[in-house]
């Protein structure tokens, strides 16, 4: 099957401002220099709020999706050579998790062990009938866990809420990550690190949302709605209209949550499944703008992302480890000088050097370095 450009633009766009992301966040290490001038302070705050509300829970969201849309695809081209997929899949989930071990002993934020946990899920998942997908992955994007919190808030509305377990494990990772010591860092990654990463997405419902997010990538797929044609260009007009329409009132609903819900202990499980909705409906806002710029109005310019979504695997990784040597105490320990500003610029020379290598890489070989290991990894013993 022939490539389709809109999602290697779509997923190197996820991918670059992810990088971003975790470049002003310091991957990770949530540190506000104090010897910065006042202005760049006031500056910094201004840019890390730009940056969190255009891409803090839509990145991610679209890295998903687009994982479930790539299941389709490959599960489509292996039927149509009458070959069964689930034990590759499986087996493919597997190496997956290897290199979201490999990447946590450098980024402790990875999501990639998540995805190969989550993505066994769409063995037997995707055997069910298209509407019960759709009905199923409606239901997780409620969260089930924090709507048995919002149950248990309503029936004890005047309950202290502790803090999130995960701070406790949080609080503890500057004794590795701020040590001039690489095998340190590695360690506390895997271990408290890892806990902590786990437990926070659980308790924001992550786990929940991730794996509505590769159903509904699965149904897209399978539809062929990334292909531009005259029904599914129909498709994403609606789409991108659906999404201003439903993002408005529920980024206002988000703002003014402490004012329409007093009590604490229902506000943070109803604030947890709202945002998760919020940022669904802007995701969707920013793939619909994407499909449209690029098929209908021809901004060919956004296939400078797809340099980054053919190898997205390596790119995710690769700035992992520049990042972290970066911004750790094991490298060059700039989490200590930088606010949200030089994280932008520290993050826009990493998409620049990532984008000539890309681009270099590309003209002698087919996958990236990690895509090429996990594709011979994943085929190996078949002709495909």
């Amino acid at each position: 099957m022939k490539r389709i450009q809109a999602l290697d633009i779509l997923r190197g766009f996820a991918l670059v401002s992810i990088m971003l992301l975790h470049s002003i966040e310091h991957f990770d290490v949530y540190y506000f220099p104090e010897q910065l001038p006042e202005w760049m302070k006031s500056f910094d705050k201004f840019v890390w709020g730009i940056m969190f509300f255009l891409f803090s829970g839509k990145s991610y969201s679209i890295f998903a999706l687009l994982f479930g849309v790539t299941f389709a695809i490959q599960l489509n081209n292996q039927k149509k050579r009458n070959k069964k997929f689930s034990g590759r899949f499986a087996w493919r989930m597997l190496l997956l998790f290897g290199f979201g071990v490999f990447n946590g002993a450098f980024f402790q934020g990875d999501v990639l062990g998540i995805y190969a946990t989550l993505g066994i899920l769409l063995i037997p998942l995707c055997k069910l009938k298209d509407s019960l997908v759709l009905a199923i992955a409606i239901f997780l994007m409620f969260l089930p866990s924090e709507l048995l919190h919002l149950i248990y808030a309503f029936q004890h509305p005047n309950e202290e809420i502790a803090d999130p377990v995960s701070w406790t494990y949080f609080g503890k990772m500057m004794e590795y990550i701020g040590a001039p010591n690489f095998w340190g860092t590695v360690q506390g990654n895997l271990t408290n690190g890892r806990t902590a990463v786990l437990l926070w997405n659980w308790e924001n419902g992550r786990f929940f949302s991730i794996l509505a997010l590769f159903l509904f990538g699965y149904l897209m797929g399978k539809r062929n709605l990334f292909v531009w044609t005259t029904a599914t260009k129909k498709f994403w007009f609606k789409a991108f209209l659906l999404s201003i329409v439903f993002f408005i009132p529920l980024y206002a609903i988000q703002l003014n949550m402490q004012n329409l819900i007093e009590s604490p202990i229902i506000r943070r499980a109803a604030s947890t499944i709202e945002t998760a909705w919020t940022n669904f409906a802007f995701m969707t806002f920013l793939i619909s703008g994407i499909m449209i710029l690029f098929n209908r109005f021809n901004m060919n310019w956004l296939l400078y992302f797809s340099r980054f979504g053919k190898m997205s695997l390596s790119n995710y990784i690769i700035q992992s480890i520049l990042g972290t040597a970066i911004y750790y105490g094991w490298g060059l320990g700039f989490y200590k000088l930088t606010g949200a500003t030089y994280g932008l610029i520290i993050g826009l020379a990493l998409t620049f050097l990532l984008g000539k290598f890309c681009k270099w890489w590309s003209l002698s070989h087919k996958y990236g370095p990690f895509e090429s290991l996990w594709h011979k990894a994943t085929w190996m013993g078949t002709t495909k």
